[in-house]
């Protein structure tokens, strides 16, 4: 079975690729990521990728063309609700990538994160494979989170300490002083 595998990052493939070539899938790796800011980050995650999937010999499918005025404009109003656009996004272009290579399927390595939201990107998933015909092969790779990332340390690939947008970053990094 031709899968497509949504790929957002080197460490984040690992677990995921190794799961599905067990369970006889033939992965291709796809990359779109417009949510990734700034571009520096973009262009870092996007090699590590090429670097891991060569390494393996899984072939990889890349946009490198940085959406990034097309990631903001969807969510600049709401800032705290841009996760499910961030996701239909991505899944959107992933099913019609997969739809256009003749795939059998499509999932991501979203679905590895224990810090993302499962139930929307599956029902995400689902409803985006059913309008393009494509389906959605929904895993929970949750428990191999950790084993992925022990992998990459191993492999010595770059390890992002954000998920990619430029909200997420400020999450992450900005902590505001409390009031006394």
């Amino acid at each position: 079975m031709k899968l497509l595998l949504h790929s957002c990052c080197g460490p984040c493939s690992i677990y995921p690729i190794e799961q599905l070539r067990q369970e006889g899938y033939d992965v291709n790796a796809y990359f779109y990521n417009p949510n990734i800011h700034p571009y520096k980050e973009f262009r870092r995650r996007l090699e590590t990728l090429e670097g891991y999937t060569s390494a393996i010999n899984v072939p990889l499918i890349k946009e490198e063309t940085y959406e990034l005025e097309s990631f903001l404009q969807k969510v600049a109003q709401d800032p705290a609700s841009r996760c499910p656009h961030c996701y239909r996004m991505r899944l959107y272009k992933a099913a019609e990538k997969g739809r256009q290579l003749s795939m059998d399927a499509f999932t991501t390595t979203l679905l590895i994160s224990p810090y993302q939201n499962h139930e929307m990107l599956k029902a995400l998933g689902e409803e985006i494979g059913k309008e393009l015909s494509i389906p959605f092969l929904y895993k929970d790779f949750r428990h191999g989170f950790r084993e992925g990332q022990q992998q990459a340390r191993e492999r010595e690939l770059y390890r992002q300490p954000y998920c990619g947008c430029i909200y997420s970053e400020k999450d992450r990094y900005y902590k505001p002083k409390k009031e006394e």
